[in-house]
């Protein structure tokens, strides 16, 4: 996938052009032809209150070569944490069937997005295929401030963007067990023509040198442990410094310090 970085955020101008903040799970296919979106969750061993009190919401980056099963482990994920919001990402392309403007992807015509770019309103963005798709920082901020995580499904050069611009965001990159495993997968779907197998798993091969780049590594060798694996590092977030530093000077003026 090709892409051309910039920074930042802002709205689009019309109906179509300015979205509410609507929030949704992730797509069944994400940006080496796609990208991300937003949704939430409390956490089983956070009650809403300890969300509340734990501060700065947390930027989380999700990247997996295609079949490697991030698509279920993020909806595992979303499911385990209602306060977990899956990032909903702006596009170019035409809308498919059955897709909503403010769910699935913010539908907005090339100069819209383009004139985003020039306003450094995406936090990153790429041409995939011809169709542009990006990252509107405006969304993460606001989920920041409210105290809420964030998930961001992309690949490793929307991360490289993310990680130059935004170095608290914390990433992990899912392995698959082997390549024979990655390509039984792909196989075992019927979703995808030959050539359509080769050229992705062609483009994991590449995507996968790429593992030293990220925070965390998960192998989706079996799904229950990955799920866990993955469960563990959004508590972990929570209690980063960084997320926790406003709890803390509060509690340090109580000792007068």
């Amino acid at each position: 996938m090709k892409a051309s970085p910039k920074s930042g955020i802002q709205s689009p101008e019309s109906t179509t052009d300015n979205p509410k903040s609507e929030v949704r799970g992730p797509r069944s296919a994400s940006r080496h032809g796609t990208r991300g979106a937003l949704s939430w969750t409390p956490d089983p061993g956070l009650r809403a209150s300890d969300s509340r009190r734990a501060g700065r919401g947390s930027i989380l980056v999700i990247s997996a070569p295609s079949g490697s099963g991030k698509t279920t482990l993020t909806r595992r994920l979303l499911e385990a944490f209602p306060r977990l919001r899956f990032s909903v990402s702006y596009t170019t392309r035409a809308r498919r069937a059955g897709e909503r403007h403010g769910r699935d992807y913010y539908f907005v015509s090339r100069p819209v997005f383009e004139r985003m770019v020039r306003r450094h309103e995406f936090v990153e963005w790429a041409d995939v295929h011809g169709h542009l798709y990006g990252t509107a920082r405006s969304q993460l901020r606001a989920a920041q401030e409210a105290g809420r995580d964030i998930l961001l499904d992309i690949d490793i050069q929307g991360h490289a963007q993310v990680r130059s611009r935004l170095p608290e965001a914390v990433s992990v990159f899912i392995l698959p067990p082997s390549f024979r495993e990655l390509a039984r997968r792909l196989r075992h779907r019927h979703s995808d023509a030959p050539d359509e197998i080769r050229r992705r798993l062609k483009t994991a091969s590449r995507e996968i040198t790429h593992w030293r780049e990220y925070d965390y590594l998960v192998v989706n060798d079996r799904l229950d442990e990955a799920v866990q694996a993955l469960e563990a590092v959004v508590r972990g977030a929570h209690y980063r410094r960084a997320n926790q530093a406003v709890r803390a000077r509060r509690i340090v003026s109580t000792f007068g310090g």
